[in-house]
Formats: C-alpha cells, sequence, structure tokens
C-alpha cells in the first residue's frame, strides 16, 4: 500500500525552495547512485518497465504544498492516472479534492471520493443521465460550464423537475491579452471579464436545477511555459510578468462581482508551474496541481523549483546499428501538444544519449546516439522521462513502486483497471 504520510515531520525532502538542511542530498540528485539502483531494483521484471520512486514522489508533494504557501491543492487526476497515488496524496495535509478530466471518469472516481471537479465541459449524454440519476454522484460532482448551451444539454437530458440539482462551477479564460502580442496562453472559455462572468453567473442561478458553486481560472501561460530555458527566457519572464500583474487585478475583480451575487464554495487557479503565484492571490481559495507529483521532464526549465524525477520508464537494448547507436525496443511515449522536442521522451540514463533528428523517439524502436552507447550491450537497460506526467499511465497496466532499492508494490494505472477515459 502507498503511504506518503510516513515519517513527514522528519523528512528533509520538503522543498528547495524553503531552504532545507542540503547535507543529506535525496537520491535522485546524485543521477550515478538513482539510475542504476532503478535498474538493479527492477532487473527482474521484462521492458518496458515504468517506476515510481516513492521517496521522489513525497518529497514532490512537500514541495507542492510548502510553494503554494497554505492555499489548499486540489488533485489533477490528468496528470497521475493512478487511483493508489491519488488516494495517497490525498491523505496528506494541505491536499483537498480532485480536478478530474472527464464525466466518466468523475463518477467513477466519485464511488470512493466525495470532492469531485470535472476540469472541462462535458457532452457525455450517457454521463450526464448517471449523473442526474445519481443522489450520491450529483452531491459529489460538480460539472464545468462557460456557455448556456451546455445547461440547455443537461436540461435535454433530463428537466429541473424530474432530477437532483446539478453542482455547476465557471471556466473563465485566464489569458493575457496582449495589445502588442495578442492572445498569449490557451484557448478556453470565451468569458473573460468580471462584467461577461457576472451576466453569466446571474443566469445560471436564475435557472431552476443548478446550483453555482465554483470558479476556475486556469493560467497556463505561467503554470505550463518553462521562464528558464532557451534564448527566449527572458522574454518569457517579461511577458508572465505582466501577465500576473493583469490576472491579478481581473481575478480579483471577478471575485468580487460574484460575491455580490451568490456564495461560492470555492476559486481555483493555479498549476504546479505557478503555485507560488496562486498561493499568494488573496482571491482564490485553492490551487490546482498534479503534474509536480510525478515530475516530468517539462518542469525541468522552471527558476522557481525543480521536482524529483519519481517517475521513469526504461526499455531494453536490442541491437547496436553502429558503435555509437544503440537501439532499443519502443520508446515512441510522445507527449500531447505542439509537435516539439520538447514532447519526445527524455533519455537519462546511461547520460549523454540522444534521439537521432530524423527518427526521433519511434513507437516500435528508438535508436540512441551517444558516447555511452559505445558502453551498451543486447539486453542492457536504457532509462527515459517523459514529458508530462499523466499520460504515460495510458502505455502501461502499472508503475512498480520502488523504496530504497527494492521494489515495494505494484500500482494499478487507470489503463491496468480497464479504464480508458480520452
Amino acid at each position: 500500500m502507498l503511504d506518503l504520510t510516513a515519517e513527514l515531520g522528519s523528512s528533509k525532502a520538503t522543498s528547495r525552495s524553503a531552504r532545507v538542511d542540503s547535507s543529506i542530498a535525496p537520491a535522485w540528485q546524485d543521477p550515478a547512485r538513482y539510475w542504476p539502483r532503478l535498474t538493479e531494483a527492477t532487473a527482474h521484471l521484462t521492458a518496458p518497465v515504468a517506476v515510481i520512486d516513492r521517496e521522489a514522489l513525497r518529497y514532490n508533494a512537500m514541495d507542492l504544498l510548502v510553494r503554494s504557501g497554505g492555499l489548499p491543492i486540489r488533485v489533477a487526476s490528468k496528470s497521475v492516472r493512478v487511483r493508489a497515488v491519488l488516494d495517497a496524496v490525498l491523505k496528506l495535509p494541505g491536499f483537498r479534492g480532485i480536478l478530474a478530466f472527464t464525466l466518466a471518469e468523475a463518477l467513477w472516481l466519485a464511488e470512493t471520493h466525495d470532492d469531485i471537479v470535472l476540469g472541462y465541459p462535458t457532452a457525455d449524454r450517457a454521463g450526464i443521465a448517471r449523473l442526474l440519476d445519481s443522489e450520491t454522484a450529483a452531491r459529489r460532482i460538480t460539472l464545468m460550464i462557460d456557455d448556456v448551451s451546455q445547461l440547455d444539454l443537461v436540461d435535454s437530458v433530463a428537466a429541473a423537475h424530474r432530477r437532483h440539482e446539478v453542482r455547476v462551477a465557471i471556466d473563465v479564460d485566464a489569458s493575457w491579452r496582449s495589445a502588442a502580442l495578442g492572445h498569449v496562453g490557451v484557448r478556453r472559455s470565451a468569458l473573460y471579464s468580471a462584467g461577461e462572468v457576472a451576466g453569466f453567473a446571474r443566469e445560471i442561478v436564475r435557472r431552476p436545477g443548478f446550483r453555482l458553486v465554483g470558479l476556475q481560472l486556469y493560467e497556463a501561460q505561467l503554470a505550463g511555459q518553462p521562464d528558464d530555458a532557451g534564448r527566449d527566457a527572458a522574454l518569457i519572464r517579461l511577458v508572465q510578468s505582466r501577465s500576473r500583474n493583469e490576472l491579478r487585478e481581473r481575478r480579483a475583480a471577478i471575485a468580487a462581482a460574484l460575491t455580490d451575487i451568490t456564495p461560492l464554495e470555492f476559486l481555483n487557479g493555479g498549476g504546479t508551474g505557478s503555485l507560488e503565484f496562486t498561493g499568494s492571490d488573496e482571491s482564490l481559495t485553492e490551487a490546482t496541481a498534479g503534474s509536480g507529483l510525478l515530475g516530468g521532464h517539462l518542469f525541468d526549465g522552471y527558476r522557481s523549483f525543480q521536482p524529483a524525477p519519481a517517475s521513469a520508464f526504461a526499455f531494453d537494448v536490442v541491437r547496436r546499428p553502429a558503435r555509437d547507436i544503440v537501439t532499443v525496443l519502443g520508446g515512441g511515449w510522445i507527449a500531447s501538444g505542439p509537435a516539439a522536442a520538447s514532447r519526445q521522451p527524455l533519455p537519462v540514463w546511461p547520460q549523454g544519449l540522444g534521439t537521432l533528428p530524423r527518427e526521433a523517439a519511434g513507437e516500435v524502436q528508438t535508436p540512441l546516439r551517444g558516447r555511452a552507447a559505445e558502453h551498451l550491450a543486447v539486453g542492457d537497460r536504457v532509462w527515459f522521462r517523459h514529458a508530462k506526467s499523466g499520460e504515460p499511465a495510458e502505455r502501461i497496466d502499472a508503475y512498480h513502486l520502488v523504496s530504497g532499492g527494492d521494489v515495494v508494490d505494484e500500482l494499478p494505472t487507470y489503463r491496468g483497471e480497464g479504464k480508458a477515459f480520452l
């Protein structure tokens, strides 16, 4: 059983930003010790093999709490997709509730969890019917909306007088609309200003069968954009600074406008990459984070924090096309987003290996070039880190939980439990 609560009071693995005693370096800060230890621990397992390091996971969870400054953290299930990890993290003081990514997933998780917010709108009529027919699910799940047509869809499944009341939260565009750069951030809700949000809120509270309970503003341009990598780092920091100033003022105006309309249970913001900012925003009652728990390599380029590589996967060398090239079986676990090098899995051990520009990471085979290849034989293992955190779970049935130098448990993924939500 995965337990992250043991020895929390004496743990040195809390946060770099908290300036803890660094005299006891965690294992992952010494790659020559960390990765060979994982190889030895999993030598009896058939590749591809995926692991979660318990001590690294606990370190990351504590780091998120320190960075949020006491603001409760809702766990983004999309960035985990392992129920044992969700359960263990939610037992830690400071974590509260789940941000789910599909209604089918939320209904499944609601069997054992009582505070689930759906992070995205849904058009799943079958799922909505199940929600409307279950008093427990309707009490535990909050739908995300940003358009009247989404309310109409719910009513088309079952009229207000024939169903349980539906909890809803408003999704608001948290991007920055720059006069010079245009839209900076992701394309989410059409709602932006305090006036637009207040007008939509009034429509919800007037409508029978719905109860407005929350608000979400996810600042992807801050939470998901590294600020310490590449030649554009200085420009990114400038843009993010101006976006933070604008968003803080706009969120305060939106929160004030909604307070005059109806009491809310939560005002949610943030993400792994912007927890310090989120925690300092007095308009918010909670943050969301998830990717920082497992520590995908997209987060290596941030100045304010560096998560431990809590999850990783390994493939076996199956041939040697050249003196400085080895080929592993598999490897093409590409992350969603722009088709860029940053979305490729990152070979991390042995050090000095890289994919070939014309082949990159392949579904069935991945050639790797570097001096380290000269010393690898058929059957040797190469460790990779995924760009993101939750997506590898769609490729495997279980993570092997490693503690110290041993595999101590097997943690089924959603896929391993027979679930494929999106």
